[in-house]
Formats: structure tokens, sequence, C-alpha cells
């Protein structure tokens, strides 16, 4: 079966310019003229065309109107890992707060953590010609945007800097919240620590254990590779890592998680078995402050790094030339309870 254009199947077909024309009884000029809100066009003619307008339902094609005249799209291409992370919806949010304000709109898709899922997502997102990128990135090599850049698209990075290629990036001081979260244990006399974390080829894992490593070794501690668990992706994966420290002849006194799904395995684990082990996680858990034992967290406001890139694109787009930008947002100790428990 031929596709009509402007019918999904199964539905409707869209009213077009012409069938508002033709229903009303005038030219299809005309109803170009009261929908573009041009002069030429009488009080009463222009009254029965925005009646028959809303008779059937017709709406302007604003991108394929922009498209023809050479204008921009007004829309935002956002690839993050998973909008179910509370962390990434925050992102989401804050990108939203600024397109919102802008008069634009921000499209979120989710990578999963995938390479070739974010290389398809920019090329779609570049195909419905988005005015811009952001990128929270998976993918190692961003090489392959180069033709994208180079013909003018403007793209903001955010959580992590891209792959190969010089542009702007959103950060949190990883290495920064690492410190405070490992001497802040160090403080409550503990001295056997350890670290899960993800994937270890992820740019924040990789600051974050560079950090810990750092404070341990100023500290006088030399890091045992026995205590650190890496490639922790999930929730369930922290609790077998968990588990494995914990049955260590000589077990961990305090942890340090690298993330906020990491830190949910944590506590399933304690709450099970009872074991007493201070804990700190980076970033902030809903309702943390409300769990028997709070959590003790290295936080920030996650929507600050979506309202941030976003700026800086909007920025871009406005004609902002000055070289590749690189802002590192703060972090800072939240003290509840989890991580002053004593060795």
């Amino acid at each position: 079966m031929a596709h009509t254009p402007g019918r999904t199947n199964g539905s409707k077909p869209r009213p077009t310019m012409s069938d508002v024309a033709a229903a009303a009884g005038v030219s299809l000029k005309t109803v170009s003229r009261v929908v573009n809100e041009e002069p030429g066009v009488r009080r009463e003619t222009a009254e029965i065309v925005h009646r028959t307008i809303a008779q059937l339902g017709f709406r302007r094609n604003d991108l394929a109107r922009a498209l023809r005249h050479g204008r921009r799209s007004g829309l935002f291409g956002l690839v993050i890992e998973d909008v179910s992370n509370p962390f990434y919806s925050a992102i989401a949010r804050g990108v939203e707060e600024v397109t919102r304000r802008r008069g634009m709109l921000a499209i979120a898709a989710s990578s999963d953590e995938d390479g070739e899922r974010e290389r398809d997502l920019v090329r779609l997102f570049c195909e419905r010609r988005v005015d811009g990128l952001l990128i929270v990135p998976a993918s190692a090599d961003h090489r392959y945007m180069l033709p994208e850049l180079r013909s003018g698209t403007r793209v903001v990075f955010i959580d992590r800097p891209p792959g190969k290629i010089d542009a702007d990036v959103v950060l949190l001081d990883n290495v920064g919240g690492a410190r405070i979260a490992v001497e802040h244990l160090i403080a409550q006399g503990h001295r056997r620590i350890a670290f899960v974390g993800d994937v270890s080829g992820i740019f924040t894992t990789a600051e974050r254990l560079r950090g810990y490593r750092k404070t341990l070794a100023r500290a006088g501690l030399p890091p045992d590779p026995s205590l650190i668990r890496l490639g922790v992706h999930d929730a369930g994966a922290a609790e077998r890592a968990v588990y494995e420290l914990l049955a260590l002849p000589e077990p961990p006194t305090a942890l340090f998680a690298g993330n906020n799904r990491i830190t949910v395995g944590v506590l399933r684990v304690l709450a099970r078995s009872g074991f007493r082990l201070a804990l700190v996680g980076f970033d902030d858990l809903e309702l943390g402050e409300m769990l028997a034992v709070p959590v003790t967290v290295v936080a920030y406001d996650a929507a600050d790094l979506g309202r941030g890139a976003a700026e800086l694109l909007a920025q871009r787009l406005a004609g902002d030339d000055s070289p590749p930008q690189r802002i590192v947002l703060p972090t800072a100790l939240i003290v509840r309870g989890s991580g002053e428990v004593k060795p």
C-alpha cells in the first residue's frame, strides 16, 4: 500500500493548508498569510480562517518552515546515558530550564553507555537539523563528528570530555570529590578503605579512582589492590563486589562508592548482613537522609551540569567563537552519619 503524505498508518491524515483553504472558501495564499500573521487579509476573512483551523485541528510545521527559510530549528539534541537514572534526569531538567527560557526545545535520548548507539543518535539528531548537540559521551573516539562540526554543528559535552577531538565540556571536580570523601574516612580513623567503581574506561570512574589513590598515598596509605573493585555497573554488581570485600581475610572498615547505583548496592548488603562499615558515596541519593543511618555523600547539583552546558551551547549559537572551554563544577561533602562510623 502506498504511504500518503501527512498520514501515519492507521490514523487520519493531518490537515494541510490546502484543506483549510478549501473548507474556508479562500485561497491557499490567504491561509498562508493568516497562519504566518502577515498583513493583507481582511479581519472578517482572517476570523473565518482561524475558525476553520480550529475545527480541522491544523498545526503549522514550524521545523519545516524554519528550514525552508534558512532559520534555526529551535531544537537541542541531548544524548545521555539513561534517562531513568536520577543523575541524568537532573541533567535533562537543567537543559530544559535553559531551552524553555529561551523559547527552544530539547529532545533527549539514552545511549545506554553504548558508543554505537551514541553515534546513531547523533546522526538522527543531525538529520533532523537540531541547532546543536549536548552529549554525555559513551564513545571513546568522537572524530566521527568532525564532518558535522566542520559544517557548523555546535556541540557541548557533559560530565565527561570527548575522545580525540577538542570541544566544549562541562565537568564535575571528580578528583576533588574523591579527595574529600577519602580524607573524611581517614579522619574517622579508617586505614583499610575500599573503592567500588564503574568501568575503568569511563572518565568519571578513572578520575574518582585517581583521587582515591592520591589521597591515600598522601596520607601514607598505599592503595591495596585487593580493596578495589571496578567494572561495577549497577546495584546488583555492587552487591556482589561488596560481599567479596567482606569475605577478605582482612576486610575493609570503610568504603567509598563511585556512584549512586553502587551506593544502593552497598546499602542493601549492609542491611542484610548487619556488617559494620563506614560509607561515603559519590552522588546524592533520593531520601538518602531518611535512612536508618543516613548516607554521607559527595554532592553537587546535577542540574547545574545541564544548565551550564545548555547556556554554553546557546552562547556558541549566538556567535561566540572563543576557544573550547573546559568548565569544572565544584563538589561538597554532606555529612549525615554513614561516613562517621568508626573502625
